[in-house]
């Protein structure tokens, strides 16, 4: 009987406990103010354990023009090719939260600026909620990044 008991405990627990939600994978970045859709970006978890994402493909704009190479970036990323340039970089697992990422940075393509980063998946993994900062996160911004199959539109 308490063998059963045990089993039963065990089920309920395993039923109400949620898991972590992967960061890896492809998201779609849209554009929050006009819902435009922008980029499509790989985040994978490197040999050192922490994670980082490259866009792989950039969507054309409302004009049917896509902004190819990042003019604004700082070194060593002046006029590379947006498609394979790594946007993120340094993100880890929050130990105190499998669903945040943190002490990241973040490059923003349009305007070539560098931010401090952090980010949180939904319990569900669809929806990616990246923050780039100066200095405390409370002067920062927010953007939400969809889940997405594939590296293709």
């Amino acid at each position: 009987m308490y063998k059963h008991v045990f089993m039963g405990l065990c089920i309920a627990f395993a039923s109400t406990t949620t898991f972590a939600a992967a960061i890896e994978g492809y998201w779609k970045s849209i554009e929050e103010r006009t819902g435009q859709q922008l980029s499509i970006i790989e985040i994978r978890k490197g040999d050192n354990g922490q994670f980082n994402g490259k866009i792989v493909y950039r969507y054309p704009n409302a004009h049917g023009i896509s902004l190819s190479n990042c003019t604004k970036c700082p070194a060593p990323h002046t006029n590379k090719p947006l498609v394979g340039l790594e946007i993120l970089s340094g993100f880890r697992q929050d130990p105190n939260d499998p669903n945040a990422y943190v002490d990241g940075l973040v490059l923003e393509a349009t305007s070539g600026r560098v931010y401090k980063g952090k980010g949180v998946v939904s319990g569900e993994g669809k929806r990616l909620r990246m923050r780039g900062y100066m200095g405390v996160s409370a002067l920062g911004r927010t953007v939400v990044w969809i889940r997405t199959n594939s590296a293709n539109p």
